[in-house]
């Protein structure tokens, strides 16, 4: 007997717990040619924003050690040629479409959600990492009442399953908290860490944007130790995301208590990893005589004193 590693999320049928992350992954299409699509999860698209943007200076990634450092700024073709250009593309494909949303403002937020509200599209991941311009550039996701009241206005606009992707801060239990009592149906974490590399020949930084958000192994514990505990206080589940890269790392992140993983650095080594890492699971339930992958979620919180 296959092991069962579908899930249910508001809705939202996987057929796997394996995504590709937002930002690692295009609009999807751009893989088409590498990989299967119709064996993803989903797609979940890179960050979208109501008007084009054209990100930020090059250079906008730089390697360090055990990770990446990315600058990009949210570069993107905005909502409105997304629906009209890669959508229909992108439909093609059997798999759901979650389109991963960012604004300056919380208003932005509302309407791009009324705007996909009338699309072909299964769900909706919230990127409230994003600098409100309205308080001063600081993150949305820094404040739980301005994070809350950011997933009620996507809430009210948006009939489908809606995620949280929420950054990395001190007080993300907070945080995670009122996306939940706002209507979220689940949270997504962690984002990447903000970061700095310096050239030391220039003496300047490396980055065109001077901070970059670092990705990859170099997360793995600190976002799994946030999955660890958002996961004990939320009755939503919890999408974890931080270094995965084989089947093992996503194993970890599920008996952390995460139900699904986002795959992000890894693609840019692989396009293939999502369909490996899946392939992983499958062999370690196998391996462990576990039938569905349900079992193992937040199971080494069962030791827990």
């Amino acid at each position: 007997m296959k092991p069962k590693i579908d899930l249910n999320i508001a809705g939202l049928y996987l057929k796997n717990p394996v995504l590709p992350a937002s930002g690692t992954f295009g609009y999807g299409i751009e893989y088409e040619e590498m990989v299967p699509l119709d064996q993803l999860s989903a797609i979940i698209t890179k960050g979208l924003t109501l008007k084009p943007r054209e990100g930020n200076s090059p250079p906008r990634i730089v390697e360090t050690a055990c990770g990446v450092l990315n600058s990009v700024g949210l570069e993107n073709i905005g909502i409105e040629r997304f629906i009209k250009e890669k959508l229909p593309r992108i439909r093609e494909h059997n798999i759901p479409v979650i389109v991963n949303i960012g604004g300056e403002t919380a208003i932005e937020y509302e309407e791009l959600a009324g705007i996909l509200d009338k699309e072909e599209v299964e769900a909706l991941e919230v990127n409230i990492s994003c600098p409100n311009l309205q308080k001063g550039g600081a993150a949305f996701g820094n404040d739980p009442e301005i994070a809350g009241s950011v997933i009620e206005r996507v809430r009210k606009r948006f009939s489908r399953t809606v995620f949280a992707k929420i950054p990395p801060a001190d007080n993300i239990n907070p945080v995670a908290l009122a996306c939940q009592n706002e209507g979220a149906d689940a949270i997504s974490l962690i984002n990447t860490i903000r970061s700095l590399a310096i050239d030391i020949e220039t003496q300047k930084p490396i980055l065109g944007g001077i901070f970059g958000g670092l990705s990859g192994p170099a997360i793995k514990p600190v976002a799994l130790r946030m999955v660890w505990e958002v996961s004990n206080i939320l009755d939503i589940p919890v999408i974890g995301i931080g270094g995965i890269f084989t089947g093992s790392d996503a194993i970890e992140f599920i008996l952390s208590g995460a139900v699904a993983v986002q795959v992000g650095t890894a693609n840019l080594v692989d396009p293939l990893s999502c369909l490996k890492i899946t392939e992983g699971i499958k062999e370690y339930m196998a391996r462990k005589g576990i039938q569905n992958i349900t079992q193992l979620v937040g199971k080494a919180k069962l030791s827990e004193k």
